[in-house]
């Protein structure tokens, strides 16, 4: 399946599991056991090589920073996976929410214009 897109397309795809779980933790400075439990916690699901290794995005590799920068702080594991959870919905919604004004407003007449009294 992915060989039918080009590895260009590939590279600057934020979803392409690129990232060994070695290589993943190396670029988030944890360990691999880090990521391990963040997939338990359900955080992040990375998906598995035709061997069964784990691989990791890019956006992925973005949460578990996230996720690592509330641990450090000192915010138990399940916790920082709860709150990471929860910002991504607020974003999403609050990008659905914005859309949704948009759309609203494109649908209301100008009521400047000529001849909309």
């Amino acid at each position: 399946m992915t060989a039918d897109i080009p590895l260009s397309d590939r590279l600057d795809d934020d979803d392409y599991p690129a990232y060994t779980m070695g290589r993943a933790a190396e670029m988030l400075g944890t360990t691999p056991a880090f990521l391990r439990a963040l997939g338990e916690a359900r955080l992040i699901t990375p998906l598995r090589s035709e061997g069964g290794h784990r691989r990791y995005s890019r956006y992925q590799l973005r949460i578990a920073a996230r996720a690592r920068e509330l641990v450090d702080r000192g915010t138990p594991i399940e916790a920082a996976c709860r709150i990471v959870i929860l910002e991504d919905q607020l974003e999403e919604a609050q990008r659905i929410n914005a859309e949704y004004r948009r759309r609203a407003g494109q649908e209301t007449p100008d009521r400047s214009a000529p001849g909309s009294s």
